[in-house]
């Protein structure tokens, strides 16, 4: 079987951390692994040679593919264009395109990293959650939205910019499912995070996914508003398997969460749709301030690519030699700036990958 793998580097050090992660699986190759990688631009760089961040081409190639690797978009000096030409509508418009509703989040902490978060080691050691994000609804996406003269309220008169949040239960109903799923893998729990205390949007969706956890008697639901859950990531993370929530709360917890681990550069993900392709990206944006500068820590993305062996091909030794790789490095070998201690040697970008390409080679 040939995997066929769109790469989509997009903007700053987008380029250089998926290298790394092309890098790495074309090292597996030599064990038997045939990959065919193809190119395509998205984001800021699409939008200068091609005037729009998502050219139809690159949508087309996502979809005559088999997953996509994806780097990172953002142009700071393009954040004055209309709302639609700008950078970051990219990576919104071919979540849409491709129908990638599931997104999934590994927060996890390195027995190597324990020291390197800003929590006590003893409150993040030995962590492992998952965060179930929907990716494709919610108030990012939801109609009506624009700028508007307020027609009633206190501000009648005045100009207004307005979103509107919303979710239909067939999206509800099958990111619940994703959850489960992923909590009967794991450790049998699964949280779901709503502010169903205010929002009406929010009550449905604790009204839709208690209703699909009937299916699911080997696991145990429970729900938490918003606002508590991201005091309990900090105080208590652990007590946490799997979380699943709305687009506009999943983006910001899932950062919180990742920021537990000590560095946003360690974690990747996965964006599903309901036939297992994938886009696989790491979670951190495109740091334009140390683009080129072979600063950046690519095991994200690399760790990304193992997400992309595991759930898109159903290839787990694949991923978990990528990962034991990952881990043989920050046991025994140099680090990126993110993640450097005193003992360590420091390296840069190619310098990571290379070593990381150095202990999976030990394996084969």
């Amino acid at each position: 079987m040939t995997l066929k793998i769109a790469v989509m580097p997009g903007d700053g050090i987008g380029p250089e951390i998926t290298a790394q992660a092309v890098k790495v699986l074309e090292a597996l190759k030599t064990d038997g692994l045939n990959i065919e990688f193809e190119h395509a631009l998205i984001g800021g760089v699409a939008y200068r040679e091609k005037g729009v961040p998502l050219p139809d081409e690159t949508v087309a190639l996502a979809k005559a593919s088999d997953a996509v690797l994806f780097g990172a978009v953002g142009d700071f000096s393009l954040d004055t264009l209309p709302r639609h030409l700008r950078p970051e509508q990219a990576i919104l418009g071919i979540r849409k395109a491709l129908n990638l509703f599931a997104n999934f989040r590994p927060a996890m902490v390195y027995e190597e990293l324990a020291d390197a978060s800003t929590l006590r080691p003893e409150v993040v050691a030995g962590l492992d959650i998952l965060i179930v994000r929907e990716l494709t609804g919610d108030i990012y996406f939801g109609t009506p939205r624009g700028n508007r003269i307020a027609e009633d309220g206190p501000f009648k008169g005045e100009r207004e910019a307005f979103d509107t949040m919303r979710y239909a239960e067939t999206e509800i109903r099958r990111i619940a499912h994703v959850a489960f799923q992923a909590a009967q893998k794991r450790g049998g729990k699964l949280c779901s995070v709503d502010k169903a205390n205010v929002l009406e949007t929010t009550q449905f969706w604790r009204d839709i996914v208690t209703e699909v956890g009937k299916e699911y008697a080997g696991v145990e639901l429970s729900h938490m508003y918003v606002d508590n859950c991201a005091m309990q990531l900090l105080k208590n993370p652990k007590q946490f398997d799997v979380i699943v929530t709305g687009n506009l709360f999943g983006d910001i917890l899932s950062d919180e969460a990742s920021m537990l681990t000590g560095s946003i550069g360690m974690l990747p993900s996965a964006s599903l749709n309901e036939s297992n392709f994938g886009l696989y990206e790491p979670i951190h944006g495109s740091a334009p301030d140390i683009a080129g500068k072979d600063l950046a820590n690519p095991m994200a993305t690399v760790l990304s690519a193992a997400m992309m062996l595991r759930y898109t091909f159903g290839l787990e030794e694949y991923a978990t030699r990528i990962e034991n790789a990952v881990k043989a490095v920050l046991a025994t070998g140099p680090r990126t700036g993110d993640i450097w201690r005193d003992g360590k040697v420091r390296t840069g970008t190619t310098g990571m990958g290379d070593a990381i390409v150095a202990a999976l080679a030990k394996q084969l």
